[in-house]
């Protein structure tokens, strides 16, 4: 018999991609790519091990997507970062379900060293960075390594298809 937990976390793992592919327009009614070969396409890669290279890519975010009862972002941050550097990809997240929620409103919780990174790539101050892609400052303990921020999935896709147009515009 198969591992239930993991059955769980397959399964977030493919919501958040076909959430995304589909809210991206990446896909079409049926679920199938318009292009195959399209780099933007969100993906679950193969797991590579001890090398792991993270749950979901969304060029340029690693996606550490978790299903679980006991919630522990520090931890999910610094796993999908590491990820993210076996990956190549310089952005790492962590995407957790919220039970009984759709998957739009997972919450996407960013290291404040990626927030910082990608709103400085973004050119915005802090205020407009957290007013349109809605962050909620989530701050824990006196240790500056235990905060991040976050937001709902349903706002990550705005902020990933933002990154992706500057990136194209370069």
């Amino acid at each position: 018999m198969a591992n239930p937990n993991k059955i769980k976390g397959t399964q977030w793992e493919s919501d958040v991609r076909d959430y995304l592919n589909s809210a991206l327009g990446l896909v079409d009614e049926y679920g199938k790519f318009l292009d195959p070969f399209d780099a933007h396409n969100v993906r679950r890669p193969a797991q590579e091990g001890s090398a792991d290279v993270g749950d979901v890519h969304a060029v340029p975010f690693v996606l550490e997507c978790k299903n679980v009862k006991r919630v522990s972002v520090p931890t999910f941050l610094r796993q999908a970062e590491v990820e993210a550097r076996h990956a190549g990809f310089p952005y790492g997240v962590a995407v957790v379900k919220v039970a009984r929620l759709n998957v739009r409103r997972g919450k996407v919780h960013f290291s404040i060293r990626t927030w910082t990174r990608v709103r400085l790539a973004l050119g915005l101050s802090s205020r407009a960075f957290a007013d349109r892609y809605a962050f909620a400052a989530s701050l824990r303990g006196l240790d500056s390594g235990k905060w991040y921020m976050t937001t709902e999935l349903e706002d990550f896709r705005l902020l990933l298809a933002d990154v992706r147009a500057l990136r194209n515009a370069r």
